[in-house]
């Protein structure tokens, strides 16, 4: 089969699948009329890279964030005014408490070679990983004295808000990262790049033009560095509140029934494989991709990968640069805890466990995951990931663009 077959072939798979998951189009209500053409594309349109890249910057402003500190504390509060600027909905925190003693391991024990279960296994050039506690590592002398202040146990709190469904505000889809980071540096990729475009997700779907069949839910998680404690505290306190209507007869679903997950963890370094001195290029590579990560082994697999197809399809259609990859390997990232209740997948810069996990992003954990480390290139992968998300998740959720008649 040619390579141009094969590729027709996977398209059409993958537009398959979507249309397995996508919504019925919205019909707009009688006070407003649709706008026709693709309102995914044009609201993808509506990125840009410059503005994702800003928000990022603003996100270093408070260092690494690390969870139980005050500068977390002061960039979940920015966070949520930047939500509610946007003109985002129901804007909410959720409290936990964590002591060090609750940090686990998501994914159960270490198995040979460091592979973590479901995360694959290891081939080719492995380079250095780990976390850095040194701050005499972090040359900035400034940044090294604002991540200086020790994390502390105690009560957690983590921001999240909601596009609600104009027909069916009682189903949701979910779209999430981490804001929290470690190793002394500003935590830019990791998990900086995620936020940022969670942030402009939030901010496009809360135009006032756009209306969404389904609830969108944007959130931004605490506690991920610990062991997903923030991802599980939400599950362990929301699971049981789906779809009940409070108070009865008002419409309102504090917690609508979930249709998804979608995860983003680090997504502007794909550099390539560590060199054999386990060395990394300094550029992006011109084969760089997007990877959309499932969990074969997890309950809700069969759905999962339906859904990861449906991003792919989303990919095909939106990316302006760079193309996705489909892995069954996801692992120690924020949709773990979903994944046995509901299809959940992660997007990401390159393989969790296999890839990054041997090394292919040296600023992981490191005092050198600065926004000065990334280039324009580095930034428009993360742009494509938003892209990415942006147009599946509009198709999946019903999205239509409107128009109000003048008063």
């Amino acid at each position: 089969m040619s390579s141009k077959v094969l590729r027709g072939v996977v398209t059409l798979c993958a537009l398959s699948a979507l249309a397995t998951l996508r919504p019925q189009p919205l019909v707009a209500a009688e006070s407003a009329a649709a706008v026709p053409g693709d309102p995914a594309g044009q609201l993808v349109g509506r990125l840009d890279v410059e503005r994702y890249k800003a928000t990022i910057k603003e996100l270093t402003r408070f260092g690494d964030r690390r969870q139980g500190t005050d500068r977390n504390r002061a960039a979940i509060d920015w966070i949520e005014s930047r939500l509610r600027a946007y003109g985002c909905a129901d804007v909410a925190r959720l409290r936990y408490t964590f002591a060090p003693e609750q940090k686990r391991n998501p994914s159960g024990p270490p198995v040979a070679r460091g592979a973590p279960p479901g995360g694959g296994r290891f081939r080719g050039q492995r380079g250095p990983t780990g976390v850095n506690d040194d701050p005499e590592r972090q040359p900035d002398a400034k940044l090294r004295a604002l991540n200086s202040q020790p994390s502390a146990p105690g009560e957690r709190e983590e921001v999240y808000c909601t596009k609600v469904g104009s027909t069916h505000p009682d189903e949701m889809y979910i779209v999430g990262a981490h804001m929290d980071g470690i190793g002394w540096g500003e935590a830019a990729n990791d998990d900086g790049s995620g936020t940022a475009l969670v942030m402009e997700l939030a901010r496009i779907f809360s135009s006032p033009d756009v209306q969404t069949e389904r609830s969108i839910r944007f959130a931004l998680w605490n506690n991920e560095e610990t062991g997903l404690n923030g991802a599980y505290a939400y599950v362990e306190q929301r699971a049981r509140l789906q779809g009940i209507e409070s108070p009865p007869g008002s419409g309102r679903y504090p917690e609508p029934r979930w249709l998804g997950m979608v995860q983003h963890d680090m997504v502007l370094f794909d550099h390539g494989m560590p060199r054999p001195d386990g060395t990394v290029s300094p550029t992006q590579r011109a084969e760089a991709d997007l990877n959309i990560e499932f969990q074969s082994h997890a309950k809700q697999a069969d759905g999962a990968q339906k859904l990861a197809w449906a991003f792919y399809a989303a990919n095909e259609a939106y990316a302006t640069d760079y193309p996705a990859s489909i892995g069954p390997h996801m692992t120690n990232t924020d949709s773990t805890p979903f994944m046995d209740l509901i299809p959940a997948i992660s997007v990401r810069e390159n393989e969790r466990g296999t890839q990054i996990g041997a090394g292919w992003d040296p600023q992981w954990h490191q005092p050198t995951d600065v926004y000065a480390t990334y280039s324009d290139a580095d930034f428009r992968l993360g742009l494509n990931a938003a892209q990415t998300t942006l147009g599946a998740i509009a198709q999946l959720a019903g999205t239509s663009l409107i128009t109000r008649p003048p008063r």
